[in-house]
């Protein structure tokens, strides 16, 4: 929602400096950032190797105006924001828990629970239009006899009673990609105050309940703005003086490559040691998919290192 604290993290995230300005959708157009994941054994390697390069595995991230209750129906502006979150992969929820009255809250005051039922429920409506643009033109392939038209027709059906039923359905592998946003990965950020963030507040009760199982991080967006300006001596005093062990951030890109079932292998040498982005389970032909297709179709061997 707005004026949770998405473009302060964003920042702090990305070191990509965004409008943070105290009212809600000033951010209109999508800012995007890549995000380098630090791995301590990617230096190791290089170090063992004498590289003269290291680069690490990236993580994209796209920061999009806030959702209000209605904006299906075109409330604040809309949710033609939507669209800019097609493509990726999870989507992060900023969810506020801080209390701050100079920060206004689009509903009068913060309520996670409730904030989270709104954004589901804007995202269901997403989808439910989504599903009507595709019934329309599945409803004019059908008048021209093509085959197997009908059945994807009954499976949107049985998908869209679902998501008016407010549950959302796990959908079966389609030939057609509907982009659906109610589906994919969600990782909840819930947004603390520094004092919160000392007294280790985690969800409970009825936000617990509302969660399940999913993902989540804890973060202090006012933490990790300051954090983002220091050195990393600074930094890591800095966190020993609130008593916390890594930033939020950190922990953020952790469950996110976890929660989009990636894993990291590495290349080394003098040139370079480098950090590549594969699926969890791939063997090691199809790790070198990653560097080059020649290298899973004419594997050889891998070298195993101690």
């Amino acid at each position: 929602m707005p004026n949770v604290g998405k473009s302060t993290l964003f920042n702090a995230l990305t070191k990509k400096k965004v409008d943070i300005s105290n009212y809600p959708f000033c951010t209109i157009e999508p800012n995007v950032g890549v995000v380098e994941v630090s791995d301590e054994r990617l230096e190791k390697l290089a170090e063992m190797s004498g590289s003269r390069k290291v680069i690490q595995a990236v993580v994209e991230f796209v920061d999009i105006a806030g959702l209000v209750k209605g904006a299906a129906e075109g409330d604040g502006l809309g949710n033609k924001f939507l669209s800019h979150i097609r493509d990726v992969d999870a989507i992060a929820e900023v969810v506020r828990v801080f209390e701050d009255p100079d920060i206004t809250h689009v509903s009068g005051a913060p309520n996670p629970v409730s904030d989270i039922e709104v954004l589901e429920y804007e995202l269901i409506l997403k989808d439910l239009e989504t599903i009507g643009k595709r019934h329309q033109s599945l409803h004019k392939e059908a008048k021209a006899g093509k085959k197997g038209v009908l059945e994807e027709i009954a499976y949107l059906q049985k998908i869209e009673q679902e998501l008016k039923s407010g549950r959302i359905p796990l959908f079966e592998v389609f030939e057609v990609e509907l982009q659906t946003l109610s589906t994919k990965p969600i990782i909840y950020i819930f947004n603390v105050s520094e004092q919160q963030m000392q007294g280790s507040w985690e969800p409970a009760g009825t936000l617990k309940q509302k969660i399940g199982d999913a993902p989540y991080v804890v973060i202090s967006a006012k933490i990790e703005s300051e954090l983002s300006e220091l050195s990393d001596a600074e930094r890591d005093e800095y966190l020993s003086s609130l008593g916390i062990s890594e930033s939020g951030l950190t922990q953020l890109i952790r469950v996110g490559y976890r929660t989009l079932g990636l894993i990291t292998f590495f290349t080394t040498g003098e040139d370079e040691t480098r950090a590549w982005t594969i699926p969890v389970g791939s063997t090691a032909p199809r790790a070198g998919r990653a560097i080059h297709s020649d290298f899973e179709q004419k594997f050889i061997r891998a070298e195993v290192i101690n």
